[in-house]
């Protein structure tokens, strides 16, 4: 092993740069239809794109009574899909609990993937996307500390930052048979988890900050908002980790994912418990700001258009729990599927619909407006998901070989995979 000059490591990265072009480059025919397919979206998204920026944001359901949409629902969403890494970094990295920390890259790279998705949605929110140079020091006047949304730009690009470095520091020294560089890795890592915290408390202030809105103006909804993270972000990788066990060699020991689900469980009991206080607050109390709750669950005169998403998103949150809390439940596969499924539609659609629309409905004149996203913002959206899962398939098509010890720099004769797993 040569020393680590300046010169030597710009070359040892390069190799593996190019190895992992190479690799994501070939795969089989079910490989090519996946990205066929999201290319595809990504292709149709970027055309509806190009015409709400010609036309402007007429194009899209959102008007002056209802600013915020389809786009700000999804984006908040992700942050919660992010910031659900600490769910894996916690147990791996302070309680030192090796089944999962041979996961946590995964949950990095999950991490990486929907950072980049909730850039991509406050990007296509903006009606002028040429100004966005100013918010960028130094071109531009972010307007920190004083403004909550330079707050969330922050923590959102640094905590990117760090999923990201981490990420690639581990792979790239794994690559060439090297361990990780611990004080450089550790640090970061320990710094991701107050991060994580941070990017969806600032989100929730983003929100309860707005005194003139009375459905987001509460204090319990930064912890409401990790509690719900927390289920749906591992639901998803429970899902990519099934999927990889059976079209790889990758192994995971059970007893992570039986972790994973009962911390799941416990979040999934706070997020339930919280939704309960704030419920009874609202109608026990039944003053005039009731109004905002009750348009979602039961609806306002002859509107009733978001009803039938509000009991959706409690059934599938109260079915998720029911199957999560039972230890024989969450320890069958079918019915552990089946909880992360229904606990990703009932955060999904709590998280976007259920906290966007009923906030700015009725407006601060009483008029409701019934906001449903047009095709052109299903398509901006398909898009921007699509690049997201392109974006994670390729990350991951590099990590699980080099985990596996089947994509290495040959020259080398340590072992990648007990690399990857962090001894």
């Amino acid at each position: 092993m040569q020393p680590d000059s300046p010169v030597n490591s710009i070359r040892l990265f390069g190799g593996f740069a190019r190895g992992s072009l190479r690799l994501i480059l070939r795969g089989n025919r079910a490989y090519a239809l996946w990205l066929a397919f999201l290319a595809a979206l990504i292709v149709s998204g970027i055309l509806a794109y190009s015409n709400q920026v010609r036309i402007g944001l007429g194009l899209t359901a959102m008007r002056d009574q209802v600013s915020w949409g389809f786009y700000i629902g999804n984006f908040t969403f992700l942050v919660g899909v992010a910031a659900a890494a600490v769910v894996l970094v916690i147990p791996a990295y302070i309680y030192n609990w090796k089944p999962i920390r041979e996961i946590v890259i995964y949950g990095e790279l999950l991490a990486i993937s929907a950072i980049m998705m909730c850039l991509m949605f406050v990007t296509v929110d903006i009606g002028r996307p040429d100004r966005f140079w100013h918010l960028i020091p130094p071109f531009g006047h972010l307007n920190f500390p004083s403004s909550i949304l330079a707050w969330d730009v922050v923590v959102l690009n640094l905590y990117f930052i760090v999923n990201f470095v981490v990420a690639t520091h581990i792979l790239y020294r794994a690559f060439h048979g090297r361990p990780y560089i611990k004080r450089l890795v550790v640090p970061l890592v320990l710094l991701s988890i107050p991060m994580a915290v941070g990017i969806h408390t600032v989100t929730a202030f983003l929100y309860n900050g707005l005194a003139a809105r009375p459905y987001w103006n509460s204090s319990i909804l930064a912890p409401q908002f990790l509690a719900s993270a927390f289920c749906s972000g591992p639901a998803i990788l429970l899902i990519m980790i099934q999927v990889l066990r059976r079209f790889t060699r990758f192994e995971i020991q059970d007893q992570a994912i039986w972790k994973i689900a009962e911390l799941m469980a416990y979040a999934m009991f706070l997020n339930l418990f919280l939704h309960g206080a704030e419920a009874f607050k609202e109608f026990y109390s039944n003053t005039q700001h009731t109004l905002y709750t009750r348009y979602w669950y039961w609806g306002l005169g002859s509107h009733h258009t978001l009803v039938p998403y509000a009991w959706t998103a409690v059934f599938c949150n109260l079915l998720a729990f029911g199957l999560f809390i039972v230890p024989k439940a969450r320890r069958n596969f079918v019915t552990l599927n089946i909880g992360c499924l229904a606990i990703y539609a009932g955060v999904y659609i709590e998280k976007g619909m259920g906290l966007i629309i009923p906030g700015l409905t009725p407006d601060a004149l009483g008029e409701i407006y019934e906001y449903y996203p047009t095709l052109t913002e299903l398509r901006v959206a398909a898009g921007i998901f699509a690049t997201g899962f392109l974006i994670f398939t390729l990350m991951l098509k590099v990590a699980v070989p080099i985990s596996l010890g089947e994509f290495r720099d040959k020259a080398e004769s340590l072992d990648a995979a007990e690399l990857v797993a962090t001894r």
